[in-house]
């Protein structure tokens, strides 16, 4: 056992970290060309990314990183419940608040906070110490499965009502992760997925916005000027790009023409800036987050860790992957950002905030000869 830490580890994502502040920068330049207080917005939004997400998250990184992991396993269940709470926050009138169609956000004076970031934390934490619990009786329904549905129908009934559907996918297949990790059985997994992917599909038929979402996934080219406008905008911006791009600053796209330039169509921007050679090395770069991730977690000493980085590792890689095959039309459009690079401070405190316990977790590893 060691107390160094992983330093492959690090060096990727303070690349992703660095490489994702230059993007961000040229793609919220797009905000200036807004007549309706463009220079306005864009300084609110460079102040929550950059202080509240990047600097704040930078500093949570690194307590989080002196902290030794078995401490969030002694407080994951306060965590979780705090969370909860936090998720429900945003159905109280006043606090909550509706925007684009769902009520996801809790708002405190002029301050903005998405419960659900905390929430993944929350289940991760929590259901690693359930796991770890149920150690050599994984392989029975009652002491391994029953446990796991407990956590997925809490934030099932939780997540869908607001809704966000994304989310709960997010969380589901992280859970999922760990339960396999954890030694839980196959069959298990696969009953628990069927009946997942009915529910699913029943959740398509009864939500207008999801459908349309597959429609437009069936035929982008049904409607270029409605719900199919994004993915087209995003295919001629990725396109238009070639092999090295136009250019750090140069994306055309991003003045008017595509939605959510800062946001869900970022990997959009990056693509058209840098290129097939850009686009490629931020794709390489979140496979090896993961590979390394999981590499911390088979070395950790304790169940737990490995647990706890299996599930952080799976939340923070699988929204990363699901934003940027979206943006490629290889999946219906879905509301995941690409994390350490698209806008949202909540959501960039919380990575890097559990890219810290990470770390920590590679402080403690097995020595591999």
């Amino acid at each position: 056992m060691h107390r160094k830490v992983d330093r492959p580890f690090f060096i990727i994502v303070l690349i992703l970290v660095i490489f994702g502040v230059f993007i961000f920068l040229s793609a919220s330049s797009g905000l200036l060309a807004n007549a309706n207080n463009g220079e306005v917005k864009y300084y609110s939004v460079m102040f929550n990314q950059l202080v509240l997400g990047l600097l704040a998250g930078g500093i949570a990184c690194f307590v989080a990183s002196l902290i030794h992991f078995s401490w969030w396993r002694k407080m994951s269940f306060w965590i979780f419940l705090f969370s909860f709470f936090a998720m429900l926050a945003v159905f109280i009138p006043g606090l909550g608040f509706y925007h684009g169609g769902a009520r996801r956000w809790v708002s405190i004076g002029s301050f903005n906070f998405q419960p659900a970031e905390l929430y993944k934390i929350g289940f991760v934490m929590y259901l690693a110490t359930l796991l770890t619990a149920a150690k050599g009786k994984m392989d029975t329904f009652k002491h391994g499965t029953v446990p796991f549905l407990i956590m997925l129908g809490i934030s099932a009934g939780l997540i869908l009502m607001q809704p966000d559907t994304d989310t709960f996918i997010v969380i589901a297949l992280a859970g999922t992760a760990m339960f396999v990790a954890a030694g839980g059985r196959w069959l298990h997994v696969l009953g628990i997925g069927a009946v997942g992917l009915i529910g699913l599909v029943c959740l398509v038929f009864m939500r207008p916005y999801l459908m349309e979402r597959v429609k437009t996934f069936i035929d982008p080219s049904k409607d270029q000027q409605g719900s199919s406008y994004q993915i087209e905008q995003s295919l001629i911006a990725i396109g238009s790009g070639g092999v090295f791009g136009r250019g750090f600053g140069q994306s055309v796209q991003k003045f008017k023409f595509l939605p959510e330039p800062i946001g869900d169509s970022i990997f959009a921007v990056a693509s058209e800036e840098f290129g097939f050679v850009g686009s490629f090395a931020i794709i390489i770069l979140y496979l090896l987050f993961t590979f390394q991730g999981f590499k911390v977690a088979i070395r950790s000493t304790e169940m737990y860790g490995s647990l706890l980085a299996v599930g952080i590792i799976v939340l923070i890689a699988l929204q990363s992957f699901l934003n940027i095959a979206a943006m490629l039309a290889i999946i219906p459009l879905s509301g995941t950002p690409l994390l350490f690079i698209s806008h949202g401070g909540t959501a960039l405190f919380f990575a890097l905030a559990s890219v810290g316990i990470v770390i920590n977790i590679s402080r403690f590893q097995k020595k591999i000869v």
